[in-house]
């Protein structure tokens, strides 16, 4: 079986992660990628690492188009695909948004964080929260599927065991993340520039980050009820990448730790608990969907640490959304998704 996909808002780094990941699907054909702002323009002119890979050229966003494809992937700024998704489920078309338009339930909350009106808040309940190991099986009857932030994923995972077995104490739990610099998206900022970040590290929005609300209402779904966390992002000088150092309290000091994570995980493809002490890298996962994490119980106190690292372009998103793509539609969940992290 093979199907037709599109990616809208193809030029940015998850828009040809996607390209580049998708080219090598057995099950996929892209056929459509849009851009307004390079439409007529070859992918490979603008990304010549998918030279004689991709033939296609960038294409003004069209609701025809678009819904001739069997699976739409929207890799836009936030705001932005609230306005055409709802024609796609209309016509039947599969949607898989990469941006935080349809994560968070709470209205209210989202459009208060992202200082914008929702234009689609019919369709915020029926979304499908897209982190496969918490929602694999709703996600197998999505139609919309939104898509995880790449510092969710990260804390999510590193705390789905723990909260799951109710071992910690909710009410404080601190996670620090740190993420290379694609994380800030594509645009052009002085904040970004190689002579701004190199050999330097610097924490950012710690009084509150726009995934905050996102992290705490799947950690909320997971434990089943509140969870109050600390979240401070930081910047990496690196291109791509995210470890994220989880510290909380346990509340059963009897609970193996190792072994809770390693069974918890044991039939998850893309997450790999590393052996007891390890300390996981970032060069690890580059290019590659998977999040490797370590869990420590520092002088056998109570206090416990999860180290997780991803790419944040690829399990941190579009990879992730290919994994949702092939619950989806019945494929090999690791189908385009099997090549190993990039070394050095």
């Amino acid at each position: 079986m093979s199907i037709k996909v599109a990616i809208v808002g193809a030029t940015g780094y998850t828009g040809v992660e996607l390209l580049r990941l998708l080219s090598g699907h057995p099950n996929v054909s892209v056929e459509v990628i849009t851009s307004r702002a390079e439409a007529g323009r070859p992918v490979a002119e603008l990304f010549p690492n998918l030279r004689g890979i991709s033939p296609l050229l960038f294409s003004e966003p069209d609701e025809e188009q678009l819904a001739s494809c069997d699976v739409v992937f929207f890799a836009t700024p936030h705001g932005v695909a609230q306005a055409t998704v709802p024609a796609l489920l209309a016509r039947g078309c599969r949607v898989i948004d990469l941006s935080a338009d349809f994560r968070i339930r709470d209205v209210p909350l989202w459009e208060q964080w992202y200082n914008q009106p929702h234009a689609a808040p019919q369709l915020v309940a029926e979304a499908v929260y897209g982190l496969p190991e918490v929602n694999r099986e709703a996600i197998q009857g999505a139609q919309l599927v939104a898509c995880p932030g790449c510092y969710p994923t990260s804390v999510q995972l590193g705390l789905l065991p723990l909260l799951e077995a109710g071992c910690i104490d909710q009410s404080d739990v601190i996670a620090n993340s740190a993420s290379g610099a694609t994380g800030a998206g594509k645009q052009a900022s002085v904040a970004t520039l190689l002579t701004e970040i190199s050999d330097s590290f610097k924490a950012y929005a710690a009084g509150g980050h726009r995934h905050l609300p996102e992290i705490e209402q799947g950690l909320a779904d997971i434990a089943g009820s509140a969870v109050k966390l600390t979240f401070v992002p930081h910047l990496l000088p690196i291109n791509r990448g995210i470890h994220t150092t989880i510290y909380a309290n346990l509340t059963d000091g009897s609970v193996d730790l190792q072994q809770l994570f390693e069974q918890r995980f044991a039939d998850e493809p893309f997450v790999d608990v590393l052996p007891a002490g390890s300390h996981p890298e970032t060069r690890s996962v580059r290019g590659a969907n998977v999040a490797r994490i370590a869990v420590h119980r520092p002088q056998g106190g109570n206090k416990v640490v999860v180290l997780v690292v991803e790419d944040n372009l690829t399990k941190g998103a579009s990879g992730q959304a290919i994994q949702c793509m092939n619950i989806m539609l019945g494929f090999a969940e690791c189908a385009g998704l099997e090549a190993p992290a990039l070394l050095p």
